[in-house]
């Protein structure tokens, strides 16, 4: 009787292999060989899941991400204001529970700058509209709850943008040591504007 094998979760498997091995080495000082090895399989196999080792990184992207999505909707059900909220959406870019994640998600950014694709210029605009029209809901219960005014939606990009500028300038610079304490005191200021605003409009 032939084994009927599940190629999804076998493209997730040998995915998995091969997470601690690419962020040890990286995946431009890795060969298919490699990465085979390590995932217990031949090349062969390796070419029937994935076209390239890009690809397997992509994938590997694609399912810690789904994995971190539950963990940070778990996080934000957990604290009641909007500006906590907004905390949260930002600790992926200095959270230890995210760090995996992160350095992958650079190498994959590394390569979609200097070998984009179709595919992965399309991953990258799906993330963006996702987590931005995550972010915007947050905002939107915001002003529901009477906690920052309707202008703030206008803010809501910027907003959403600045804690990804701020990681980048502190990863190829050494402007930002304390990066969690600079994006907080970001947030905490922009709401201080926020109710300063909004008591300006209510007098």
């Amino acid at each position: 009787m032939a084994i009927i094998v599940d190629k999804e979760q076998k493209r997730k498997d040998i995915a998995l292999a091969c997470k601690d091995i690419i962020l040890e080495q990286g995946i431009h000082n890795l060969t298919i060989s490699h990465i085979a090895k390590t995932a217990g399989i031949g090349k062969g196999t390796f070419y029937e899941y994935f076209s390239s080792k890009e690809a397997l990184l992509f994938e590997l992207v694609n399912i810690l991400l789904r994995e971190y999505n539950v963990r940070k909707e778990y996080k934000l059900s957990q604290v009641a204001t909007t500006i906590e909220k907004i905390k949260v959406f930002s600790d992926f870019f200095y959270e230890e529970e995210s760090e995996d994640l992160r350095n992958l998600y650079k190498m994959f950014v590394g390569i979609s700058l200097l070998t984009p694709n179709c595919e992965m210029m399309a991953f990258q605009t799906e993330c963006f509209e996702y987590y931005y029209g995550w972010f915007e809901r947050i905002i939107d219960e915001g002003i529901a709850k009477g906690e920052v005014p309707a202008s703030f939606r206008a803010l809501s990009r910027g907003l959403f943008s600045t804690a990804e500028g701020m990681f980048i300038a502190s990863e190829t610079t050494h402007s930002m040591e304390d990066l969690k304490g600079m994006i907080h005191h970001y947030i905490d200021t922009i709401f201080a504007l926020a109710g300063y605003l909004q008591q300006g409009v209510n007098e």
